[in-house]
C-alpha cells in the first residue's frame, strides 16, 4: 500500500447555515493525497463557508471534518494546510522578498527556494517591488509562489483562477498537477473548468 495513503483529509454529515438560509447539509467527501477536490456552484452557494469550514476557520452547524482520521486541533492539520482566499495574503506595503522571506519564516521550506518561486510564477526580477504596485494578476501569481517555497501538503485555494489570463490559468492547472503528482492533494472552488490528465478529480456541486 502506498505510504502516502494515510493522508486524507474526510468530511462526514456537513451541513452550513447562513443568514437563516440552508447552504448545504449532509455533505461528505474523503480527499487522499494525489488527489483534488473541486467545489462548484453559483455565487452565494457556500463555496467560500465550506472552504471555511474545512480550513477550521469556521464551524459547521453538524458534522466534522478530521485530518488522517483525527479532530482538526488534535492533529497536525494547521501545520500541514495552506490557504489562499480572495485577498492573497499578502501585505502590500511590503515588497515580493519580504512577503515571501516572512512566509518562509512561519513555515518548514518547501521544494523551491524564493528563487526559483519567482521564476516558475513568472516574477522573477521583481524581488525589490512593493506589491501595492503589482497588478491583481501579480499578486495572485504571488500569493502562489507562497505555496511553492513552503511545505504544506494541502492546498486551499478559493477561486484561485481570478485575476489570471489564459497563461495563468494554465500555470496554476500545472502547479496543481505537480503539487498532486507529488503526493500533495488540493481543495479549491472554482466557476472554471479544469482538466488535469492523470489527476484523481473529486466534485462537489452546491446550489
Amino acid at each position: 500500500m502506498d505510504r502516502h495513503r494515510h493522508l486524507f483529509l474526510e468530511g462526514t454529515g456537513l451541513s452550513c447555515i447562513r443568514d437563516d438560509r440552508l447552504l448545504f447539509e449532509g455533505l461528505a467527501f474523503k480527499l487522499y493525497a494525489g488527489q483534488i477536490l473541486l467545489l462548484e456552484g453559483e455565487n452565494g452557494s457556500g463555496k467560500t463557508s465550506l472552504l471555511r469550514i474545512i480550513c477550521g476557520f469556521r464551524e459547521a452547524d453538524s458534522g466534522t471534518i478530521r485530518w488522517c482520521g483525527e479532530a482538526l486541533n488534535d492533529s497536525p492539520f494547521y501545520a500541514q494546510m495552506a490557504y489562499v482566499g480572495h485577498l492573497d495574503g499578502i501585505k502590500k506595503e511590503l515588497t515580493i522578498l519580504e512577503n515571501l522571506n516572512i512566509s518562509l519564516a512561519l513555515s518548514r521550506p518547501g521544494r523551491y527556494s524564493i528563487q526559483e518561486a519567482l521564476k516558475k510564477v513568472n516574477l522573477a526580477g521583481f524581488d525589490d517591488v512593493l506589491v501595492q504596485a503589482l497588478s491583481a494578476g501579480q499578486k495572485r501569481r504571488l500569493a502562489l509562489a507562497r505555496l511553492l517555497i513552503t511545505e504544506n501538503c494541502l492546498w486551499i485555494l478559493d477561486e484561485p483562477f481570478t485575476s489570471l489570463d489564459r497563461p495563468g490559468v494554465a500555470l496554476i492547472e500545472t502547479l496543481m498537477s505537480e503539487h498532486c503528482s507529488n503526493h500533495g492533494m488540493v481543495v479549491l472552488s472554482s466557476h472554471h473548468e479544469i482538466g488535469l490528465p492523470g489527476i484523481d478529480v473529486q466534485r462537489i456541486h452546491l446550489s
